[in-house]
C-alpha cells in the first residue's frame, strides 16, 4: 500500500507533463483503461483462466467496474476540471472514513477503537498539509466538489465491495474483468476526445508521463490494491490514502517544485503515526 501511495502522489506531479496539453482528461481515461484491459484480460485468458462460479459474480465484478474504474475516474478527473486543486485535496480525504462506514454497516464489522483514533489522526495531518483551511465553497465550483465528494465515496465503495470477490477468486482475475467491463463503461463518454488527440505533437517528457500513468499508476497500482485488501482490510488499505499528500510533497520537493518546511515535516509525521495506529488496532 505504500507502493500505492507512491505512484499515486508521483501521479499529480507526472501526469501535468502530458495532461492536458497534449491529452484531455477524458482521453487519457481511454488509455489508461484500455491499456489496462488488454494487458489484464491477454493475462486472464493466456494464463489464469479461473471460471468465474456464477451469474451473480459477474455482476459483482460490473459493479467493482462502475465503481472502481469507471465512475472513479471520471467523477475525479472531471470534478479537478472545476474545483481549486485544494478543495480536490481536501475532498479526497473523506474516502477512508466512508470505507469505515461501509465496513462497519455493511459487513457489521466491529471496528476498534485503536483505528477510529488513527484514522482521525492521519486525517488531521493529511488536512493541515494540504492546507485544507483554504477549503472553499463557490457557485462555480460546487459540482466539481460534488463530483470529487463523489469520487471519494465510489472509490470507498468499491475496497468495501470488493473484498467479498477477493475471498473467492485471485486479484488477477477480479482486475482484468473489472478492466473489461470499465472500458466499455468509459468507451462512450471519453472516444471523442480520444479521436482528437494529436499523437504526433506529443514531446518524450510528455510521452514518459503517459508510459508512467499507464504502467505504474494504472496497471501495477490496481493489481496491489486488489491484492492489498485480499491479503489485509478495506479500512487498512483505505487509511493508505492520507500518505499521498506526505508522498506528493516529498516529490514536489524533490523535483524542485515545493520546499520543505517543518510544519509539513510534522503534519508527515501525524500521517505515519495515524496509520501505524491503523495498523496496530486491526
Amino acid at each position: 500500500m505504500f507502493t500505492v501511495a507512491f505512484f499515486y502522489a508521483a501521479n499529480y506531479s507526472i501526469a501535468k507533463w502530458a495532461m492536458p496539453e497534449f491529452i484531455s482528461p477524458f482521453a487519457f481515461i481511454i488509455v489508461r483503461v484500455g491499456c489496462g484491459a488488454v494487458f489484464f484480460g491477454l493475462y486472464y485468458f493466456l494464463f489464469a483462466r479461473e471460471k468465474i462460479a456464477s451469474s451473480r459474480d459477474y455482476f459483482d465484478l460490473a459493479v467493482c467496474a462502475f465503481f472502481g474504474v469507471a465512475l472513479n475516474m471520471l467523477a475525479f478527473f472531471k470534478g479537478l476540471s472545476m474545483t481549486s486543486s485544494i478543495n480536490a485535496s481536501v475532498l479526497m480525504m473523506l474516502s477512508p472514513i466512508m470505507v469505515v462506514l461501509y465496513s462497519a454497516i455493511g459487513s457489521k464489522t466491529r471496528i476498534k477503537p485503536l483505528v477510529y483514533l488513527g484514522i482521525t489522526v492521519a486525517f488531521i495531518g493529511a488536512a493541515f498539509l494540504v492546507n485544507a483551511a483554504s477549503f472553499s465553497v463557490s457557485r462555480e465550483g460546487i459540482i466539481g466538489d460534488l463530483l470529487i465528494m463523489l469520487n471519494a465515496s465510489s472509490f470507498a465503495f468499491h475496497l468495501y465491495y470488493v473484498a467479498r470477490l477477493l475471498k473467492k477468486y485471485k486479484a488477477t482475475t477480479v482486475t482484468a474483468y473489472m478492466f473489461m467491463f470499465g472500458f466499455l463503461l468509459v468507451l462512450p463518454v471519453g472516444y471523442a476526445d480520444f479521436a482528437a488527440v494529436q499523437w504526433s505533437t506529443f514531446t518524450s517528457k510528455a510521452l514518459f508521463a503517459m508510459v508512467f500513468v499507464v504502467f505504474f499508476v494504472t496497471i501495477v497500482n490496481y493489481i496491489l490494491n486488489v491484492w492489498a485488501v485480499q491479503h489485509s482490510t478495506s479500512t487498512q488499505v483505505g487509511s493508505y490514502i492520507y500518505l499521498q499528500p506526505l508522498l506528493a510533497t516529498l516529490i514536489a520537493v524533490g523535483l524542485g517544485m515545493d520546499i520543505l518546511t517543518r510544519e509539513k515535516a510534522a503534519f508527515g509525521l501525524l500521517i505515519v503515526l495515524g496509520l501505524w495506529l491503523v495498523n496496530k488496532g486491526r
